[in-house]
């Protein structure tokens, strides 16, 4: 199989010319860390599992695509399934990150020679690529899913890599060991204080914050702390996760409300907008209020709908019969989520901007992380 000419072609899209980065992208096996993924099937009705060995031609342009490829859905690792296995219900909870966006990450990271680095494991891509960089021995390699660790050691090893791995909760600690750079490809909802205890004096961490697209970057202070700022970049990435599946926090009842309750009726003053689909609303409304889930459907007609719906019972609902109507908004529960989408949404008009991208992060030493831009501030 002639991967590497996919490879150097991967490398030349996604890193700068003859950057250490190009080098090790090319000289890096996706494939093999991908022998079977998740694929939309809209025929299916759901996620299909594609088998790299079976159609190689098609096992190549995916792998060397960049983008992302979901290898685990639910508790289903897609390695565990039969080829065609149809999977309609889930959230992905593992993948293989598009391998421009793990550059990034890790460019976000400064990370030069000799910095001795910890990364998420995943399909071990991504910890193959700092491997390259790095060399093995300055890489260490870490995912809360055991079965995760053991394949990427595997595959890792096949092509001559041997960097430390481990079985371990990123989120909790303690890290397996000391570090120039911590760069974590799933995203915390704030920064665990383990993070800071193991990088050295002036190490930094790369990561985003859970609900947003915020990436965050600080360098370690000597009071234990960090100090640091929001990209202008945005990204995001699946959340870290303690079990075999994500735990289920708006209760189906809630839904239920949202889609039928009367609730307390009024007019939007803004367009309708589907919050995970704008990156600086998203982000600006996660900080204000923790924990919303959104869900929204079209219909062929062009009316639209969105439900929001929060853990403690809070929902709405709100439909547009065409693209540019002011849409009706119905809420119900303790709190009106609707409320501060509307504030966000007006200060986005008035000012142009919102100041989540380019903020500064200031962190204490035990993990509690704050966000400033002007007069604006936001603690996680």
């Amino acid at each position: 199989m002639d991967w590497e000419t996919h490879a150097q072609r991967l490398g030349e899209k996604v890193a700068r010319p003859g950057s250490p980065w190009e080098a090790a992208v090319a000289r890096t096996p996706r494939h093999l860390f991908v022998p079977r993924w998740y694929e939309r099937d809209q025929a299916a009705g759901g996620r299909v599992v594609r088998d790299g060995a079976a159609d190689p031609d098609a096992w190549l342009a995916a792998a060397y695509s960049d983008t992302t490829l979901v290898t685990r859905v639910g508790a289903l690792h897609a390695d565990h399934a039969e080829p065609g296995t149809v999977v309609t219900a889930g959230v992905s909870t593992s993948s293989s990150t598009e391998p421009g966006l793990v550059l990034g990450m890790y460019r976000h990271a400064d990370i030069t020679d000799g910095c001795r680095t910890l990364v998420t494991t995943g399909t071990g891509y991504g910890t193959a690529l700092a491997c390259h960089r790095l060399g093995a021995d300055r890489v260490t390699s870490v995912d809360v899913d055991p079965y995760l660790v053991e394949a990427a050691t595997d595959r890792l090893a096949s092509i001559g890599l041997r960097p430390k791995t481990a079985v371990c909760d990123l989120t909790q600690g303690p890290l397996p060991g000391e570090f120039d750079r911590i760069v974590s490809t799933v995203s915390v909802p704030t920064i665990p204080a383990a993070w800071l205890q193991a990088l050295r004096p002036y190490g930094r961490l790369v990561t985003t914050i859970t609900g947003t697209g915020l990436i965050l970057y600080a360098d370690k202070t000597p009071d234990g702390g960090a100090r640091g700022w929001t990209s202008f970049e945005p990204a995001s990435f699946m959340s870290a996760r303690q079990g075999e599946d994500y735990e289920e926090t708006v209760p189906a009842s809630v839904w239920t409300e949202a889609r039928c309750g009367a609730g307390e009726e009024s007019v939007s003053r803004h367009h309708l907008v589907f919050v995970p689909e704008a990156w600086s609303v998203r982000s600006m409304l996660q900080l204000q209020v923790p924990g919303i889930e959104h869900r929204h459907r079209w219909s062929p007609d062009g009316r639209h709908t969105v439900w929001m719906a929060h853990p403690d019972g809070s929902w709405v609902r709100a439909h547009a019969t065409a693209p540019r109507e002011a849409p009706t908004v119905y809420q119900g529960g303790p709190r009106r989520l609707w409320d501060p989408l509307e504030e966000i949404l007006d200060r986005l008009n008035w000012v142009g901007e919102l100041p989540v991208y380019g903020a500064q992060v200031t962190i204490t030493p035990d993990g509690e992380t704050t966000l400033t831009r002007g007069g604006w501030t936001a603690t996680l």
